[in-house]
This record gives structure tokens, C-alpha cells and sequence, in this order.
């Protein structure tokens, strides 16, 4: 059994140009996806700039994008990032769609999530990524 204090946190970036969107994944997700993860340090961004920025200072575990985003939408900017930062960390791409998980497949995606978001799905997702992002061997 882990516990709270051997557990291993994670800064994770939510990107949507909506604020309601944001608020539905980080509430999806929760602060602490599993018992060996977390807590989460949240890090929220509206605009791509910002999203290309804040990766490229580092320090992020994982990346939650809004694939609906406008004016720059998840997948572009997963597939940015992922040939211009070295190190770059793993992408969870939110989808509209399920159908639309080819296009999670050009932009490089580590993982997708669809809408509606389903709160253990997130989880179980985002604790998967972020136990080999951080190396944490689940027991």
C-alpha cells in the first residue's frame, strides 16, 4: 500500500481555450488519479503561446489538451511540441469524438480521452502516463 507521503506528485498542464472545458478535465481527473500518484499541481494555459511556452521552461509531467481548442487546436500543438522540444512530455489529447483518435495517432499522443469525460477512464488514464512519465512501478 502506498502512502500519501511516498506518493509521487505530478505537474500536469490543462490546455482549452475555454475556461468551462479546463474546469471539466481537472474535475474529471481529480487531484489525485491514484493512490501512488499525486497530489496534482495544476498549471492552466487558454492560448497555444502560452502552452508551447510554459513546455518549453519544463517542469511538466504531463499535457492535457483540448483537441476543440480554437484558434489553435490540441492536435496542432501536440505535434509542435513533440518535434521541437527535446524531452518533450507525454500528451493526453481530449477529444470531441472517438472517432477522431487516427488524428491523436498524426499529432503524436501519448493517450486520449473522449467527451463526455468519464471520471475513472480519466483517472486510470492520466495515472498510467504520469506512473511512466515518473517511474513509479504500481503495486
Amino acid at each position: 500500500m502506498t502512502n500519501a507521503a511516498s506518493a509521487s506528485p505530478a505537474t500536469v498542464l490543462v490546455y482549452s481555450d475555454d475556461a468551462a472545458v479546463r474546469e471539466r478535465i481537472r474535475m474529471a481527473v481529480g487531484r489525485r488519479p491514484a493512490a501512488d500518484i499525486g497530489p496534482i499541481t495544476w498549471v492552466e494555459a487558454s492560448r497555444g503561446e502560452e502552452v508551447v511556452r510554459l513546455t518549453d521552461a519544463g517542469g511538466l509531467d504531463l499535457l492535457l489538451l483540448d483537441a476543440e481548442a480554437w484558434p489553435t487546436g490540441g492536435m496542432g500543438i501536440s505535434r509542435q511540441l513533440k518535434h521541437e522540444i527535446d524531452d518533450c512530455p507525454p500528451v493526453c489529447l481530449v477529444l470531441a469524438r472517438k472517432v477522431d483518435r487516427w488524428l491523436a495517432t498524426w499529432s503524436e499522443a501519448d493517450a486520449v480521452l473522449s467527451h463526455p469525460l468519464d471520471p475513472v477512464a480519466a483517472a486510470t488514464t492520466v495515472a498510467d502516463v504520469l506512473r511512466t512519465q515518473l517511474g513509479v512501478v504500481a503495486r
